[in-house]
């Protein structure tokens, strides 16, 4: 395959959530990817059949639908429709779960949360700041999804696997505690005082800090009493 027309079935699966529809889901930009692989030399009937299969109910995460396109397309090509098929129907619902939690529920947060930090100090580039956290991790897995997906067909998932995200989004939510935290304590702080956001930041950071130090001195087996006593003892330091 050309590689101009690799990148044509590329570039329309980033459009896949542009024909959503309560029917089929993505169907309709499914099938749209998949069209410029729909040569005419084909015959008539057989490219009928071929945009029928596609246009059979099919939903995931948008930025996971790359892969399967590439890996899908790559089985197309061999002339193992059958296989593409089942590839599409056995990867789309754990592919949408996967997506959902570290897209959505993971990484957007994070991001989101970094940058009403900035905004909250009137920083302009707080939107940039979002873009930039959160733009590059999803244009890499569609980019290189797909690239794996066509090299490497059925085995193409293997990348998925290997980025371990479920493992990942688990550690973003961790750290998302941290601006979460920053920024509910400022905002609950700022209703009750006239100081200005820029000087309480430090202040709470450095509180939150102390709390999640606690708890993991808690969970690697330090007493609570020796946590306590520490504690005090370091507020009673930095008092003076």
């Amino acid at each position: 395959m050309k590689r101009s027309l690799l990148l044509n079935v590329f570039m329309r699966s980033l459009t896949i959530q542009a024909s959503f529809n309560f029917w089929r889901m993505q169907n309709l930009g499914l099938a749209f990817s998949m069209l410029p692989l729909l040569r005419p030399g084909q015959g008539d009937e057989r490219r009928r059949a071929a945009l029928a299969r596609h246009l059979q109910m099919f939903n995931t995460h948008p930025y996971l639908a790359a892969p399967v396109i590439g890996a899908a397309a790559k089985l197309e090509e061999e002339g193992k429709s059958e296989e593409a098929d089942r590839l599409k129907n056995a990867l789309m619902g754990p592919y949408a779960a996967i997506g959902d939690a570290f897209f959505w529920g993971a990484l957007r947060t994070f991001a989101a949360a970094a940058a009403a930090m900035l905004a909250f100090q009137g920083q302009i580039a707080a939107p940039v700041a979002f873009l930039l956290l959160y733009t590059p991790a999803h244009l890499w897995i569609r980019v290189k999804g797909f690239g794996e997906g066509w090299r490497r067909g059925k085995e193409g998932i293997d990348f998925i696997r290997d980025q371990d995200l479920p493992r990942v989004g688990g550690r973003i939510r961790g750290l998302s505690l941290f601006p979460v935290g920053v920024l509910a304590a400022t905002a609950a702080d700022m209703a009750w005082r006239s100081l200005t956001f820029p000087t309480e930041i430090p202040v709470k950071a450095a509180a939150l800090s102390l709390v999640l130090l606690c708890l993991l001195g808690v969970r690697r087996g330090i007493p609570p009493v020796m946590i306590l006593y520490g504690t005090a003892l370091l507020c009673m330091v930095a008092s003076i």
